[in-house]
């Protein structure tokens, strides 16, 4: 029995599918017979053409502006004892930073924020339009207000309002030790300051490492080559090996070969982030001598008839 006087209207006008929405898998008859479920077909269903009218507004959000301050991103060079050290850089940036006049507020000392007249204080405005649903509203953050709401009832004079103002701006970053060319950096809150007080984007730093002639970076690793004279090689003897640490002595064991590698503990790198280090790799290169005096000649000639 329909004891409610709306939903008798619908039944006498649409029949059973006015009420109930069943008839047998007909959809809403009062669209001449259009099947909702045909909305997946026509590409992101049924809640991306109800948003398309309704401006994001039908899931009982509010659409305001994203006043955050913009991302910023800067290169550095720094050297290559710096990478292995770490180090405390100054940079300079030109960007939007906080109005020191109204402390980023964007209205005058002594004045107010007051309610935007256009939007009478919601941050956002409706737009009504036709379509095959009937009459519908679209919902769209305010323009004036850029969805804040308010508006300062005398403007700031050295940001017109806006909260922040054009300046170049130096800080400090530190370079943490162990940090590899081309990596990024990101500082937050470092970015550009938002309108109005809002929050400020983030600053992200690519670095950029000199390279030293004297070290060859291999990951977290370091690769140097070391030239021996063939007696050295042949009888073995101790040298002093740069590293990024300073000198390391290393013995050369008698018989050394060419291309032969030796590994030099815990004197790499500093792993990014961690309190473990690479390690150093010497490459041995033996150098033959391309004259001889007398005297050389003659003990190689004995050397060689021994052997």
């Amino acid at each position: 029995m329909l004891s409610d006087d709306k939903k008798r209207q619908q039944y006498d006008a649409f029949g059973a599918a006015g009420v109930g929405g069943g008839g047998g898998g007909r959809g809403f008859g009062g669209f001449g017979g259009f099947d909702f479920s045909d909305l997946g077909s026509m590409g992101g269903g049924f809640g991306d053409i109800f948003e398309s009218f309704f401006g994001g507004a039908g899931r009982g959000g509010r659409a305001r502006a994203d006043e955050r301050g913009g991302d910023m991103e800067v290169r550095i060079k720094i050297d290559f004892s710096e990478a292995v050290s770490g180090a405390k850089k100054q940079i300079s940036v030109d960007k939007f930073s906080i109005c020191s006049g109204c402390e980023g507020k964007g209205h005058a000392k002594g004045s107010r924020l007051v309610d935007c007249a256009d939007c009478g204080g919601s941050g956002q405005q409706t737009r009504t339009s036709q379509s095959f649903f009937g009459m519908v509203q679209q919902s769209f953050v305010c323009p004036v207000c850029s969805g804040a709401g308010r508006l300062p009832e005398k403007a700031c004079g050295e940001c017109s309002g806006d909260g922040r103002v054009r300046r170049k701006e130096t800080m400090a970053v530190e370079i943490p030790a162990g940090i590899h060319s081309g990596q990024t950096l990101r500082i937050s809150g470092r970015g550009e300051a938002g309108k109005h007080g809002a929050r400020a984007g983030d600053l992200y730093i690519e670095i950029e490492i000199k390279p030293d002639p004297r070290f060859l970076r291999d990951g977290d690793d370091i690769r140097t080559a070391v030239t021996l004279g063939v007696l050295d090689a042949i009888l073995g003897t101790n040298i002093q090996v740069p590293t990024v640490h300073g000198n390391v002595e290393l013995k050369i064991p008698e018989g050394t070969q060419p291309r032969q590698v030796f590994r030099i503990k815990g004197k790499g790198m500093p792993v990014l982030s961690s309190s473990k280090t690479g390690d150093h790799y010497v490459d041995i290169r033996i150098e033959v001598p391309r004259k001889l005096s007398r005297e050389e000649r003659r003990v190689l000639e004995e050397w060689k008839r021994i052997k």
